[in-house]
């Protein structure tokens, strides 16, 4: 999996492509979020249009990213989860804590009303 960030109106935006499945890219998202936390951004909006598959391992990092925000009273939205993606959500019943939009600008719209 790859992923970037970037800082825009105080809202971290993180784009993931490929397969979420932990790896060692957990530990780097969690440290990413800390660091994001720590500069008082505590709000982000994570891109996952682009993400294949998600095994466990990915699903306990969507939960820690979560955690780590709401934490610091922010929040966590994701952005166009693909077909198959949004059918594991709804499985595991993520889909009720986690918000789930279309677009950045309603991740935005979103966020700015949390």
């Amino acid at each position: 999996m790859k992923y970037q960030y970037d800082i825009e109106d105080s809202v971290c935006i993180l784009t993931l492509k490929g397969d979420l499945i932990g790896e060692n890219r957990g530990p780097e998202l969690m440290e990413l979020a800390n660091e994001q936390v720590n500069n008082d951004i505590i709000h982000c909006a994570i891109d996952i249009s682009e993400v294949r598959f998600i095994n466990s391992s990915g699903i306990g990092v969507l939960i820690s990213l979560l955690t780590k925000f709401r934490n610091v009273d922010g929040e966590v939205v994701l952005i166009n989860p693909s077909d198959q993606v949004k059918k594991l959500l709804i499985i595991t019943k993520l889909n009720a804590i986690f918000t789930i939009v279309d677009s950045k600008d309603e991740a935005f719209l979103e966020l700015k009303n949390s």
